[in-house]
């Protein structure tokens, strides 16, 4: 992460959408950023160790965790709205607008009832502001620009303040020019941990959250178009796609939490292999138990919070995925025709001689494409991409794994490699028997005939209703 000050150049200009005078603007928390695209470690507030913390902290899929700093009993982190570049996949950049470095923005983690600030200073090139998806809060604080409060203009500085009054997960984003900053990556996550302990809420030994998020980057871009309404080609969580998803890993017989929230313009039925979950919680609070069912999928509709647990009591590297095939998919061409079963022999020759290069694509289905080394313009990514263990994975997009090992050690949320099967628990090639082809059974008797068929169609006649 990288720390720096904030000095007087916003503050002297600053703009309190609570009325906080300019004395209390006076000294604004660091700005911290961090541009890794790394899944960063918990963060632990200075002076805490990890027994006296009183929650179990979340990790941002490719994220991170915003630190605050404490000062008069308020708790006061520092949003920089501003243009990013994220490294959406090794070697593909997208040109993004977020917060503090990255899109999404850091994550904000609190504690139920306690007292935020959040200072948010606007360094994109037009007017912004932040509304906290699903708090409960004064109505000034709520963030529809023109509705609740003036615009954020460019060089200038807001404060927000709330207690966060329930737990739960929550989003925020902007709500000024909102389809542009959004399509362009502007989000955050929002988690607001149980005070003591809670009917409802299970203690978990892992908790992971990520958002769902959407882009049409043309091939050879690097700056999403905007005015995209629903053929996006990068779907992605926490703005990555496979294979620049990190997966999410358990220690075996982990109480698993997993927060979804979904900032597209589609629904998406998010599925894990290997498990069942329940759905415990929503952006609107913690599911009831006598509500819950076990699941395998769950569709995350627009605008909203799931959060789904499971105990990973099935060891190895389990899919978890977006069940909307082309959302597992890198950058296609919605004008591509299928081509199974057209014959391109003595074809390519030709076609190679007036356009060098010309490959066959999808004479066999579209598979050849996850090992084939076709060259696509700069800065593209590709249509299915992945490799495990046993080859090409063929995904991309919105996919990732689960790794569950029993020897993972707890707090350890590093990569532990890929699972080793334990002899004779995979499937295997068996030798293919040489079959005569089945022949029908022996009879002299004449086939029957079948009786001839009469249709009569009726047909309308005013009101006489006769037949013909």
């Amino acid at each position: 992460m990288k720390r720096r000050h904030f000095f007087a150049g916003a503050a002297a200009t600053a703009v309190a959408a609570s009325g906080v005078n300019r004395v209390a603007l006076a000294a604004l928390p660091e700005v911290v950023q961090q541009t890794s695209p790394d899944m960063a470690a918990p963060w632990t507030p200075p002076g805490v160790t990890g027994a006296g913390r009183p929650y179990q902290p979340v990790v941002t899929l490719n994220g991170w965790t915003l630190p605050w700093r404490m000062k008069d009993g308020v708790k006061e982190f520092h949003l920089v709205a501003e243009p990013v570049v994220r490294e959406m996949a090794p070697g593909f950049l997208v040109n993004m607008w977020g917060y503090n470095g990255q899109s999404p923005g850091p994550t904000i983690e609190v504690v139920e009832g306690d007292r935020v600030r959040i200072y948010v200073t606007n360094r994109l090139p037009e007017h912004t502001t932040i509304h906290w998806h699903g708090q409960r809060l004064p109505n000034g604080m709520d963030g529809v620009g023109g509705l609740n409060q003036p615009q954020i203009q460019p060089g200038k500085t807001f404060i927000y303040e709330f207690v966060a009054r329930r737990p739960g997960t929550f989003m925020y984003h902007p709500h000024a020019d909102e389809m542009t900053q959004m399509a362009m990556g502007m989000m955050g996550l929002w988690v607001t941990h149980p005070k003591g302990r809670h009917p409802l809420i299970d203690e978990v030994q892992r908790d992971y959250c990520f958002l769902l998020n959407a882009f049409d980057v043309e091939p050879g871009s690097m700056t999403p178009q905007v005015n995209t309404m629903l053929e996006h080609n990068i779907w992605s969580w926490n703005s990555r796609v496979f294979p620049g998803i990190t997966p999410l890993v358990a220690r075996l017989g982990d109480r698993v939490r997993v927060r979804v929230g979904n900032l597209t313009m589609t629904n998406h039925p998010v599925h894990i292999h290997g498990i069942e979950f329940e759905v415990t919680g929503t952006d609107g609070g913690p599911v009831p138990k006598s509500a819950r069912w076990p699941e395998v999928t769950t569709d995350v509709a627009v605008g909203q919070m799931r959060q789904i647990e499971f105990i990973a009591d099935e060891p190895g590297d389990w899919a978890m995925h977006c069940h909307k095939s082309h959302h597992t998919m890198g950058a296609m061409g919605h004008g591509v025709p299928t081509m199974i079963g057209v014959d391109h022999r003595g074809l390519v020759g030709r076609l190679q001689r007036a356009v060098p290069g010309y490959m066959v694509m999808g004479e066999r289905g579209m598979a050849d494409m996850g090992e084939m080394e076709m060259e696509l313009p700069h800065n593209t990514f590709p249509m299915m991409t992945g490799t495990g263990p046993y080859g090409a994975i063929e995904m991309g997009g919105m996919f990732t794994t689960l790794k569950v090992r029993a020897d993972q050690k707890a707090g350890d949320y590093s990569d532990p490699g890929w699972f080793a099967m334990p002899p004779g628990t995979q499937a295997r090639e068996v030798a293919t028997p040489t079959a005569e082809a089945a022949q029908p059974p022996a009879t002299t008797a004449e086939p029957a005939t079948a009786p001839a068929t009469r249709a009569t169609v009726r047909k309308p006649q005013g009101n006489s209703g006769h037949a013909h």
